[in-house]
C-alpha cells in the first residue's frame, strides 16, 4: 500500500468528512432555553479581573435563569489544549480550538462565558468568525500593566521579570489592545461587583428572548 504524505494525508481525510444534518436544529434548542446563545469574550492581561468578572457574571446570570457555561484560559490549558505550549503558533491554535467548542456550546443553546487573555486581534477576529459576527460579544478590561503586575494574583509577573516564564503577555510577549471592543471595564476603576452588573446591563438586552 502506496504511503501517503501529510497534504495527500490531510486532503484523504477532508474528502470523507460529511456534515450531519440532525433533527433538533440550533432554533429548535433556542427556542426550548428561552434566551439568545451569545460568547461574551473577556480579553485583557493577566490580573485584569476576566476569570473573576466572568465567573461573577456566570452566577448572575445562572441565578436569573439563564442556561450558562464558563470557559477559562487555565482550565482550558488543563484538558483540550493541554498539548500545546504559549508559542505564537500554539496560541492562536489554543483559541481556535476554544472558539469551536464555544461554537458548538452556541448551537446547544448556552450563554458562553469566556475569560482569555487572547493578546492577539487576529485571534480575536478568528473566533468572531467562527461563531459569527452576531453572537460574539467583546468585553475589554483594560486594567493597566502596572495595576495588574502589583496584583500579580498567580505570581506570574514575577516570574516572567526573572525569565522563569516565557512568551509572557505584557513582559516579553506583546498585547494587541481590541480595535472596537463591545464594552471597555478598568477594574482599576470599578470593583467586581460594579464591573458585573456593568457587563449585565450591556448584554442583557441580547441574551432575552
Amino acid at each position: 500500500m502506496k504511503k501517503l504524505n501529510r497534504n495527500q494525508m490531510d486532503k484523504h481525510v477532508t474528502d470523507n468528512i460529511f456534515k450531519q444534518d440532525f433533527s433538533i436544529s440550533s432554533n429548535d434548542r433556542k427556542k426550548r432555553l428561552a434566551q439568545n446563545p451569545k460568547l461574551i469574550w473577556f480579553t485583557g492581561l493577566s490580573g485584569s479581573g476576566k476569570s473573576t468578572i466572568s465567573n461573577s457574571l456566570e452566577e448572575l446570570l445562572f441565578n436569573e435563569g439563564f442556561h450558562t457555561y464558563t470557559l477559562d484560559g487555565d482550565n482550558v490549558r488543563k484538558g483540550i489544549c493541554n498539548n500545546l505550549s504559549f508559542s505564537s503558533e500554539d496560541r492562536t491554535e489554543n483559541i481556535r480550538r476554544i472558539g469551536e467548542v464555544a461554537k458548538l456550546m452556541l448551537d446547544a443553546g448556552l450563554i458562553v462565558c469566556a475569560s482569555f487573555v487572547s493578546p492577539f486581534e487576529k485571534d480575536r477576529e478568528m473566533v468572531r468568525q467562527i461563531v459569527g459576527e452576531e453572537n460574539f460579544i467583546e468585553i475589554y478590561l483594560s486594567t493597566s500593566l502596572e495595576e495588574c503586575e502589583r496584583r500579580d494574583t498567580k505570581g506570574l509577573y514575577a516570574k516572567a521579570r526573572k525569565g522563569e516564564v516565557v512568551n509572557f503577555t505584557g513582559i516579553s510577549s506583546p498585547y494587541e489592545t481590541p480595535l472596537n471592543p463591545n464594552l471597555e471595564i478598568d477594574t482599576l476603576l470599578l470593583t467586581i461587583e460594579e464591573s458585573t452588573r456593568k457587563v449585565y446591563s450591556f448584554v442583557l438586552n441580547k441574551i432575552k428572548k
